[in-house]
């Protein structure tokens, strides 16, 4: 990813994840890929229930701060009633791009996993994908992929010429 769009230039990145009952945080952010690989790292996971909300909050936030480009959500659940998500995720200003792993059900029932990544996706002009758990190297195109558009918007996107830019673009435009 970061080798990718070193060729258009730097992408400053900041890692935020959830865990367990209440937690919910952030690394700095960085243009350093080896210092967000340690930060991958040292991220564990601990049962708990989704918090989507509270990472669009964060983004809303950040926003606020400096322009935020792109945002990667990288998911298999949602235990968060879709509509509170799609509110906190209306006028964000940010494309999410929610890319799920596995085929899970939210919880509660009825909605998909699948449909409220979609809409959150389409909310925010962003774009959904998925991938199975062996499916690194998929995930890896579709990382490198966003990573163009936040350095250089849909034309770098565009000029990528790879499935990755072109399932994501279809979906954007």
């Amino acid at each position: 990813m970061f080798a990718e769009v070193a060729k258009i230039g730097g992408l400053e990145v900041q890692l935020v994840w959830y865990r367990g009952f209440d937690e919910c945080n952030s690394s700095a952010w960085t243009l350093d890929a080896n210092e967000l690989a340690r930060a991958m790292r040292r991220t564990t996971c601990e049962a708990g229930y989704t918090k989507i909300g509270r990472v669009l909050a964060h983004v809303r936030n950040e926003h606020a701060r400096a322009p935020v480009n792109a945002v990667i959500f990288i998911g298999d659940m949602v235990e968060e009633t879709p509509q509170a998500l799609y509110d906190a995720a209306a006028g964000l200003g940010v494309p999410i791009f929610m890319f799920q792993e596995g085929d899970e059900l939210a919880w509660p029932p009825p909605q998909s996993v699948e449909s409220i990544f979609r809409e959150l996706a389409r909310l925010t002009g962003g774009a959904y994908g998925k991938f199975n758990a062996g499916a690194a190297k998929q995930l890896a195109e579709l990382l490198r992929a966003v990573a163009v558009f936040a350095v250089g918007g849909i034309t770098a996107l565009a000029n990528q010429r790879t499935d990755a830019a072109r399932k994501l673009l279809g979906q954007m435009k």
